[in-house]
């Protein structure tokens, strides 16, 4: 069975995007693009929303990017051996290799892909993966935190829900970026539960 893993890198006042809808606060380092590369070796499928897809698909479509370095090389040739599923209601196509495109987002599609494969998945965009967690689908949340405040934008965890974690290991790097991975608790994935199915009734 696959796990479910959240990675995103966030500033340390929690966003993804700045109030600008901008996201160049984010630092270059090849320290820390190497071991993102790393953490993704070992994923057979990405879940994306719209927007994360198309900026991801230029590791594919561009293939200028592989030709600038050999650790560029090597994160070009990790995305492109997984298999990708893309949820959106109004994107016409596809543009890589081995990429489905769902309408909707499906939680108990999304459960037996997680029980039927043999490698992990990653839930990608913040949105989607809001969905994700309020399902209780997220095994791992992998975050690297940025040393910068950018006081306001789209937070990279869902909001309006609890859910309560373990933390699994921590890495620091030279440039002041930090890596923490953790898992939700049983209890917080049953809250996740209970939060959703009360969204869903009439009144909640």
């Amino acid at each position: 069975m696959g796990k479910l893993i959240y990675v995103t890198n966030v500033s340390l006042d929690g966003y993804i995007k700045d109030g600008n809808g901008a996201f160049d606060w984010l630092p270059v380092d090849d320290e820390v693009f190497a071991f993102t590369t790393d953490l993704l070796r070992s994923v057979g499928t990405f879940l994306y929303g719209r927007r994360l897809y198309e900026a991801m698909a230029v590791w594919e479509t561009d293939t200028a990017l592989a030709a600038q370095s050999d650790l560029m090389a090597d994160f070009a040739s990790t995305w492109q051996a997984a298999s990708k599923v893309v949820y959106s209601a109004t994107l016409p196509a596809v543009s890589t290799a081995g990429t489905r495109l769902e309408r909707r987002f499906d939680p108990a599609a999304v459960h037996e892909l997680k029980a039927t494969t043999g490698r992990d998945l990653t839930v990608g965009g913040a949105d989607l993966a809001a969905q994700a967690f309020r399902a209780g689908l997220v095994d791992e949340c992998r975050l690297l935190i940025l040393p910068v405040v950018v006081g306001g934008g789209k937070p990279g965890l869902p909001t309006g829900m609890r859910a309560d974690l373990e933390l699994l290991d921590e890495r620091r790097f030279r440039n002041g970026v930090v890596h923490l991975s953790y898992r939700p608790r049983t209890s917080g994935h049953r809250h996740a539960a209970v939060v959703m199915d009360a969204a869903r009734r009439p009144g909640g």
